[in-house]
């Protein structure tokens, strides 16, 4: 639990830009919104459903693709743990 709590207390950026999300070795990329965005993760949102587990790929604007796993889910919206972390501040 500690590690969730120190996970939320990390700057988010918020913020609304167009991605693209691809679902594990899916080639189809999906439009999403990114809604925040900090070192090690985001909230997206996008109208297809997702399930907490899932591998995805997104392309961030400024920062390419970044591989990550969702960790919730409230759809539309789903929140994604990043394996690498990324700028913010290119939000």
């Amino acid at each position: 639990m500690a590690e969730l709590t120190q996970r939320r207390a990390e700057t988010r950026v918020d913020t609304v830009q167009h991605a693209q999300l691809r679902v594990g070795r899916e080639p189809m990329p999906h439009p999403i919104k990114v809604r925040n965005l900090s070192r090690n993760g985001m909230m997206g949102e996008g109208p297809f459903p997702l399930r907490s587990g899932t591998r995805l790929t997104i392309s961030l604007p400024e920062q390419g693709d970044v591989a990550g796993t969702v960790v919730w889910v409230q759809e539309p919206r789903f929140g994604v743990a990043f394996d690498n972390e990324v700028d913010p501040t290119f939000a």
